[in-house]
């Protein structure tokens, strides 16, 4: 055991799934400092707690920028995020410092996956509506033409962002009988050969999908992509899914374009800000069904980004190789 000055200062930023406190606790080299709450820590709170900090474990809602790092102080080797984005990170400065980032790609792929295919089902075929139809009293008798909506066989879907989760959902949706896939992105994707994806411009994939899935990160480029101009391209049936960030869309356009019927629903797990106000206009939508950002909860993979967080930030610590580092 290291003696209580050679122990390192962590960090920890919420109460995270037991799995990675566990790894934590076991390594003997950390002096653990948590804010043991399930509601994300204070700003006051934050700058206070990562004060002489060797390493800093993050979830997605705490925002690490300059004024987080110089909190920090020179000590600081390693921030260690619980997600796959890490667009609440400011990198520059992070890359300015030599500090190593851990991340959590690969772990969370297929159960995000997952649950953009049951998004994107629930939207085309309306599923909250029907589920609160049959509690209000709506459900009368059969009827020929209620409650319908589109499906996927025989359609054209359109990924923004053929990454890992992107594929991850391309794969699960072709055997429903897809019959063309369309996907844009900075250059073509060798793999997309797998789901027979058609590399287009991204004008050329909004005009022609029934499905627009976006499953992009979030970069200067695509923040507000998803806009005024971009929904007027969309056919007046198609459907708009997005399980990536919340900035990649113009929330007041998409409202406008589900009000007066410039596309026909819309299926969202992430919104600005996050969580959404219970007075927003797009919870007044029947064709707009919001999650809370769910993509990755499943039990198993929660647990799976616990302990690749612990084990990224303990590998920062030690100086080893981490096992998921963000190249900078």
């Amino acid at each position: 055991m290291m003696s209580a000055q050679q122990m390192l200062k962590v960090f920890v930023t919420r109460r995270i799934p037991q799995e990675g406190m566990k790894i934590l606790q076991k390594a003997g080299m950390c002096n653990l400092s948590v804010w043991d709450s399930d509601e994300p820590v204070p700003r006051a709170e934050l700058l206070k707690g990562v004060a002489g900090a060797h390493g800093l474990l993050c979830l997605l809602s705490d925002k690490v920028d300059a004024e987080v790092l110089d909190a920090a102080g020179p000590n600081l080797k390693v921030i260690s995020t619980l997600s796959v984005g890490f667009d609440h990170l400011a990198i520059d400065e992070i890359k300015k410092r030599g500090i190593r980032v851990g991340y959590t790609p690969d772990v969370l792929t297929d159960a995000t996956a997952e649950l953009t295919v049951a998004l994107l089902l629930a939207t085309a075929r309306r599923l909250p509506e029907g589920v609160e139809e049959v509690k209000n009293g709506g459900w009368s008798t059969w009827k020929p033409l209620w409650l319908c909506g589109y499906g996927l066989s025989g359609s054209t879907v359109g990924v923004i962002g053929l990454g890992r989760i992107g594929l991850a959902i391309a794969r699960r949706l072709k055997p429903f009988g897809v019959k063309r896939l369309l996907y844009t992105g900075r250059q073509p994707k060798p793999q997309a050969q797998e789901v027979d994806g058609e590399y287009v411009p991204l004008d050329t994939l909004v005009r022609e999908s029934d499905f627009v899935v976006v499953s992009c990160s979030l970069t200067p480029d695509t923040q507000g992509l998803c806009d005024k101009t971009f929904f007027s391209k969309m056919k007046k049936t198609s459907i708009f899914i997005n399980t990536s960030r919340g900035a990649v869309v113009n929330q007041e356009d998409l409202f406008e374009a589900l009000s007066s019927g410039q596309i026909a629903a819309a299926g969202l797990d992430v919104t600005t800000p996050e969580p959404l106000p219970t007075n927003h206009p797009l919870l007044t939508l029947n064709n707009c069904v919001v999650l809370p950002h769910i993509g990755s909860a499943t039990y198993s993979t929660r647990g799976v980004m616990s302990e690749l967080t612990a084990n990224n930030l303990l590998a920062g610590l030690t100086g080893s190789e981490m096992p998921s580092e963000l190249k900078l």
